[in-house]
């Protein structure tokens, strides 16, 4: 059996390696068909590859597994609506390369929702990334400097869901605006983003410090968007009342 399994292991079939033993004594028990028996370990290796390509997926994505759709308190923000929420956790509009962008003002669920979304698409073998704008600029930048940019550029442009968190929260560095730009250009109908952002489009023009350039980016980001404004309250301040 060890000779056998050391030959899996050379084939790459790690699935079958890990119930060879425990399929072929059931199937010694149970008089089970060569075909069966076959039968059974290819299902072993092909659910192993699927729970190793989720996990890799998942944990490239850098995405928050507490933060899911059925996490969400949709009771506490009556008017979104629940409807169009759950029809873009069925990721359908990543095969249309369409946007999400959710508007809102701190704690009302906005990174919450984008990272459901994101489960969501994980779940259905899509290739998902979750990263604060600003630190996508930092490492955008520290790559120019180490001589990575293209691989550090390809990474976010090679995705099928890139979410940007919090554009807004900080004044973007003028140094990073032509690397960020780079990505929205490049990514416009060819790949879905989720944005969530507290500023109104009209307040971009402050937080780029270019009104030309905010003005670029928002075209291509509305062109194939679903806007999505919440006007609730926050999070925070309901899970202060409950503890006070």
């Amino acid at each position: 059996m060890q000779a056998l399994k050391s030959k899996l292991r050379d084939l790459k079939l790690a699935g079958i390696v890990k119930s060879i033993e425990t399929r072929n004594k059931y199937a010694l028990e149970n008089n089970i068909s060569y075909l069966e028996f076959i039968e059974s370990l290819i299902e072993d290796e092909y659910a192993n590859r699927l729970a190793n390509s989720f996990q890799k997926r998942f944990n490239r994505s850098k995405l928050n597994p507490e933060k899911s759709m059925d996490a969400y308190d949709f009771k506490y923000q009556p008017e979104l609506d629940k409807k169009l929420i759950n029809e873009l956790a069925s990721c359908r509009f990543i095969d249309q390369n369409k946007n999400v962008v959710l508007m809102g003002k701190p704690g009302v669920g906005k990174t919450h929702i984008a990272n459901a979304i994101g489960l969501e698409a994980v779940k259905q073998g899509y290739k998902v990334i979750f990263i604060h704008v600003n630190e996508l600029v930092e490492k955008l930048s520290a790559s120019r400097a180490d001589g990575t940019f293209n691989t550090t550029l390809n990474q976010y442009l090679n995705t099928d869901i890139l979410i940007l968190d919090e554009i807004g929260f900080k004044k973007m560095p003028s140094i990073g605006l032509d690397d960020f730009f780079e990505i929205i250009r490049k990514r416009y109908e060819k790949g879905s983003l989720i944005i969530t952002t507290n500023r109104n489009f009209e307040d971009w023009g402050n937080v780029f410090g270019d009104n030309v350039l905010a003005s670029a980016i928002i075209d291509r980001i509305v062109h194939h968007a679903y806007i999505i404004k919440i006007n609730g309250e926050s999070f925070r301040i309901k899970d202060y009342v409950k503890t006070n």
